[in-house]
């Protein structure tokens, strides 16, 4: 009776996770295999190592689009880590309120919202006109570093503010009232009590904020003006631009999808390690 229930049981887990795994195989294992072969092929479909090779060529664009990613992840970390601890500690109704706040530029289209710093930040655009009323000169803020930064920033912030919330919610207010208790100031308490125990909800965030980020090419086409080119934008042009180039379009993303791995693999890590010290 007790092994009927239990293939029964088995057998509906199966067929309950059947469509899950189909797609997986169909819209992620089959096209990583994809990518993998056009990579390690020429065109006419010989193997070949050249393309990977020829991605080194490239490596100013992946340090500069690793290095500005890097950037707007810790901005990011620097905004959300207070912007969370407050929402996790303000009343219910409160938190309803800030919370869709947070997610009020997630219901805009992304191009949109990315339109309108093009609308902000341009030459002629509502920062420079609020500028020249006090006679200052325009200032170039479009098409630099800077604005791709302020874009990813703007785009990805609610990414790292939510794990971090959500981490926070979860710390009963009773370990920081005992903190306290033992001696423990505003700063300490959050050092020593809070940080430690919100370190899964930090390496989520990053995670959420740098793989995007550093992936991105709309950000740096409208903001960067094509003279900030990054990772995405050089995929794209291998698939869509004139150098149309699949197998070179296809090695960069091979590359790319293994730097991500290895940054996953590192920040998975250091969530364990600290998951062992406080257990």
């Amino acid at each position: 009776m007790n092994e009927n229930t239990h293939t029964h049981r088995s057998l509906l887990q199966k067929l309950i996770a059947a469509p899950y795994i189909v797609w997986m195989i169909v819209f992620i294992i089959v096209p990583l295999a994809m990518v993998a072969y056009f990579a390690m092929t020429t065109a006419d479909g010989v193997f070949t190592l050249e393309n990977i090779k020829d991605v080194w060529q490239y490596a100013n664009i992946f340090v500069r689009s690793i290095w500005l990613a890097a950037i707007a992840t810790v901005i990011c970390l620097v905004i959300a880590y207070p912007a969370a601890y407050i929402l996790s500690r303000t009343s219910a109704s409160a938190q309803s309120t800030l919370l869709m706040l947070v997610m009020l530029p997630m219901w805009m289209n992304f191009l949109l919202r990315t339109y309108a710093w093009m609308t902000i930040l341009g030459n002629n655009g509502l920062i420079n006109s609020f500028l020249g009323l006090f006679g200052i000169d325009s200032i170039k803020m479009l098409n630099t570093q800077g604005a791709v930064v302020l874009g990813m920033v703007y785009n990805y912030l609610p990414y790292m503010i939510l794990p971090l919330y959500t981490v926070m919610m979860k710390i009963d207010k009773s370990v920081l009232e005992a903190a306290h208790d033992l001696g423990c100031n505003g700063a300490k308490t959050l050092f020593k009590v809070v940080m430690p125990l919100s370190i899964p909800g930090i390496t989520s965030g990053i995670t959420m904020v740098f793989v995007p980020a550093i992936s991105t090419f709309i950000i740096s086409r409208m903001l960067g003006g094509g003279s900030q080119l990054l990772i995405g934008d050089l995929i794209e042009m291998q698939f869509l631009g004139n150098s149309y180039n699949p197998n070179l379009g296809s090695a960069i993303s091979l590359v790319l999808m293994v730097i991500v791995l290895i940054i996953m693999t590192v920040m998975n890590q250091f969530d364990a390690g600290d998951d062992k010290v406080l257990m």
